[in-house]
């Protein structure tokens, strides 16, 4: 195959600050390693995440715009820790949750129509070039409705400029799950009696013969593990920095993606988000 005509990049959507780390941390890190150009698209700032001592929206202390502050100081760092070699903010409003009223409030990204929010992603994208892009599926992971709202974005863009070979999203194959029930949860309460993992965790799981792609990220696990603890102002990431570096790296060491569109004819599985491009 021919070389590309720009610069081997990838180029990862998110929602807000700290999905960087927690779903791509290893192959931006892996990848900016290898010379690649890695470019983050941050969709929001984190306003509805968790304030000083984990005050959540709409508690004493919370104010969103010291939030937002904060989180793209600790985003800032975790891009440093990764090799990031581009940040940038797509500029909308967190969105909170599923059913929250910020969902509808002026400038939420939820409430953006995604023809809007695609074209302002679409600068980015003839900016950059990129032959690979990472986003979340249709279901946004878990169904958080900025992720949801990434995918949608994202898709329409990349049909629009036509720019990307290659389009994936994160997941995690259900054969990973009961080894992370039984990493993460150490007294095993968690995973039933039976020692399967429990039902809401299945529903975000992607059933193997789905993944089309494992990336060994191991050697990068580490940098993968500081870039979420750079993100120290958000509670949910000390669940998983309780993990020991040993464990940490067994759970997070290989990341699997999902090849949504494809342009280069690479057979799967494959191990490499480059496939068919060097």
């Amino acid at each position: 195959m021919a070389p590309p005509t720009s610069p081997l990049t990838l180029l990862a959507v998110h929602a807000h600050p700290d999905d960087e780390a927690s779903s791509t941390g290893g192959i931006l890190a892996r990848y900016s390693d290898e010379g690649i150009r890695t470019v983050l698209v941050t969709c929001t700032g984190g306003e509805l995440g968790d304030g000083p001592g984990g005050v959540k929206p709409g508690e004493p202390g919370h104010v969103e715009a010291e939030v937002a502050r904060t989180r793209r100081a600790e985003l800032e760092r975790s891009c440093e820790l990764l090799g990031v070699s581009e940040l940038e903010m797509l500029g909308y409003r967190d969105s909170g949750m599923m059913g929250w009223p910020q969902n509808l409030a002026e400038g939420a990204f939820w409430a953006t129509p995604v023809a809007e929010a695609a074209e302002r992603l679409a600068v980015l994208l003839e900016r950059h070039r990129p032959q690979v892009v990472v986003t979340y599926d249709a279901k946004g992971f878990y169904g958080h409705p900025d992720h949801v709202q990434a995918h949608r974005v994202t898709v329409a863009a990349l049909e629009a400029t036509q720019v990307a070979s290659k389009l994936y999203c994160p997941a995690l194959p259900c054969s990973a799950m009961a080894d992370f029930v039984t990493l993460f949860f150490e007294d095993g309460a968690d995973a039933g009696s039976s020692g399967a993992p429990p039902a809401e965790a299945l529903e975000v799981a992607t059933p193997d013969e789905l993944v089309t792609t494992y990336v060994d990220c191991s050697a990068f696990a580490g940098r993968k593990r500081a870039a979420l603890a750079a993100h120290s102002s958000q509670g949910d990431n000390r669940l998983f920095l309780r993990l020991d570096e040993d464990r940490f790296r067994q759970l997070f060491g290989r990341e699997a993606y999902v090849r949504l569109s494809d342009t280069t004819g690479a057979p799967v599985p494959e191990d490499d988000l480059f496939a068919g491009l060097r």
